[in-house]
């Protein structure tokens, strides 16, 4: 069950049964010459509706901006700053829980998100702690390539050249859903460089494509099925037992 495509009556029947929500999250950023600006929001999305067509699970509009700041380098990139960030978060946790829901999971596409949500999720907490309260809901993040099996899966399909970002996983994800929309383009060096992330201007200068350690030209449509069939049966088992806590 898509919530944007519902009508409240809907969401209150729904109610009823589950109060579990999930929210893909990501980011719209750069991700080198072969991959689409929304990878990192696009990734969370494809899973979670494919989820839910084969999953008796209830799926929030995508939040498809996030923490992305060292990638303002490269056109195209959207960031909201840190503390923007969380205060969105926190305002549709809010939300959702005013309504009932009680299990919130974000599937998340973007690991420059991870601290930023984590951290928000220790704001969000610490209001009841304060007040003595017992918090009404509980939070979850999972990074989509942390569902069961995916780690082992793309080391098989990657031995080589997988990195850390502009990956050849999750640029097959995107091209799997989106086949009319595969780029290509030359890989120099074939795999990317990896070390630190700061700001926009040093991330720019030692990742001049916008890769880190990746080969993204490995990425092929077949790939990313199996990957998303993989994601898919990994996440309805996830939200069940997140459903029994």
């Amino acid at each position: 069950m898509l919530l944007a495509m519902s009508t409240w009556r809907e969401i209150d029947e729904r109610l009823k049964a589950s109060r579990t929500v999930v929210i893909p999250i990501g980011s719209n950023e750069q991700h080198g010459p072969m991959g689409l600006l929304g990878t990192d929001w696009l990734c969370p999305e494809i899973i979670a509706h494919a989820a839910e067509k084969e999953g008796n699970i209830l799926v929030a509009p995508t939040f498809n901006i996030g923490m992305a700041q060292h990638h303002l380098g490269f056109s195209g990139t959207i960031s909201l700053r840190p503390s923007t960030f969380m205060a969105a978060i926190e305002d549709w946790v809010d939300s959702l829980s005013r309504h009932g829901f009680d299990r919130i999971y974000f599937l998340n596409g973007h690991g420059g998100n991870v601290a930023t949500i984590e951290a928000t999720f220790s704001e969000i907490y610490s209001h009841y702690s304060y007040a003595a309260t017992p918090c009404p809901f509980i939070l979850k993040l999972r990074n989509w390539w942390d569902l069961p099996g995916i780690t082992r899966l793309c080391a098989r399909l990657y031995p080589q050249g997988h990195g850390s970002h502009a990956t050849p996983s999750e640029i097959a994800i995107t091209y799997a859903a989106y086949p009319d929309h595969v780029k290509s383009a030359a890989m120099e060096p074939q795999i990317a460089p990896t070390g630190p992330i700061r700001d926009a201007l040093d991330y720019r200068h030692r990742f001049p494509d916008g890769r880190i350690g990746s080969d993204s030209s490995l990425a092929t449509v077949e790939q990313g099925q199996q990957i998303i069939a993989a994601a898919v049966s990994g996440l309805i088992d996830d939200i069940a037992k997140f459903d029994a806590e």
